[in-house]
């Protein structure tokens, strides 16, 4: 298992389902009681203000208030590291002064998201944001960026000290040996649920995890068994993600966020409505992924 003591982006950080009551308001509170719930599962941090957290849809207020709501809420050693991707240079820059002021360790942030970057203007958009002081977390998900942070541009971007690690969401678990090649140095962070077996056994020092928003005790175990130092603890971590598996995949599709609150809700959580345009699931889609949870906490997930 890493020494998730190390580094304030090590370990089990859960990407957070943002509640919201029946108006659309957000639910503060219910928000708070959450990360609480994934402090006493074993979590190590949480990420408010990610995709799952529907920031996009958010208003600055309410993004502020999230974020600060999270680290009021985490117990001493539990950590936050907030999600400051904007469209423009500038406001991701305002958005790491005020994670800072909240008293965040870290932050994570895509790369340009609004146009099809060039390698330039990515390395300045990071350039700018490591000027503010915070730890950077780059996530590199070139599936929604359609901007592809390569091994290469991590590489060249971690030899700047801009970047202190990766959250890999590109599906290729080869990334994860040609960056220990171009960038030794570089932290590697599972960013797919259906990945984190593949991406573990490969040196991943951290998982921003989505299901665990359902089962953290259950989840957390299993990524401890699965970068366990002994060799005998792989094969019960190998049987989990295999069981898990089948939901795990939901992660990495469009509907992930209404997937995962629907399975937070079955699993005994509040997960709840989306904020517009997400919509409910097709009813074929919700009765299998309820049916996938029901047998999930039947197996003793929790």
């Amino acid at each position: 298992m890493p020494d998730t003591q190390a580094q304030p982006w090590h370990g089990v950080y859960v990407a957070t389902a943002l509640p919201f009551r029946p108006d659309g308001s957000v639910d503060l509170d219910a928000y708070g009681e959450h990360v609480r719930f994934l402090a006493d599962g074993g979590c190590h941090g949480v990420c408010p203000n990610g995709s799952l957290g529907e920031y996009q849809t958010l208003s600055i207020d309410e993004r502020t208030r999230v974020m600060r709501t999270a680290i009021e809420a985490a117990p001493e050693g539990f950590g936050v590291m907030p999600g400051v991707a904007a469209y423009g240079s500038r406001e991701v820059c305002e958005w790491i002064e005020r994670a800072a002021e909240a008293g965040a360790a870290s932050v994570l942030l895509l790369p340009p998201n609004s146009y099809r970057a060039s390698r330039s203007d990515v390395v300045a958009h990071y350039r700018e944001a490591a000027r503010v002081g915070l730890p950077v977390v780059a996530y590199n998900n070139p599936i929604d960026t359609k901007v592809d942070l390569t091994p290469g541009l991590l590489a060249e971007l971690h030899a700047e000290n801009l970047i202190v690690a990766v959250k890999e969401f590109s599906g290729d678990p080869r990334r994860a040996y040609r960056l220990a090649e171009s960038a030794p140095g570089l932290d590697l962070i599972v960013g797919a649920d259906d990945m984190v077996l593949e991406l573990g056994l490969a040196g991943a020092v951290g998982w921003i995890a989505g299901y665990t928003n359902a089962f953290p005790a259950t989840t957390v175990e299993m990524f401890r068994l699965i970068t366990s130092d002994d060799p005998a603890d792989v094969p019960a971590g190998i049987a989990l993600y295999r069981s898990l598996h089948a939901l795990l995949r939901w992660d990495s599709k469009t509907e992930f966020v209404q997937a995962i609150k629907l399975s937070m809700d079955v699993a005994g959580r509040y997960g709840g409505p989306c904020r517009p345009p997400r919509g409910p699931l097709p009813d074929d889609v919700a009765a299998r992924i309820t049916e996938l949870t029901k047998a999930a906490v039947a197996e003793g997930c929790r």
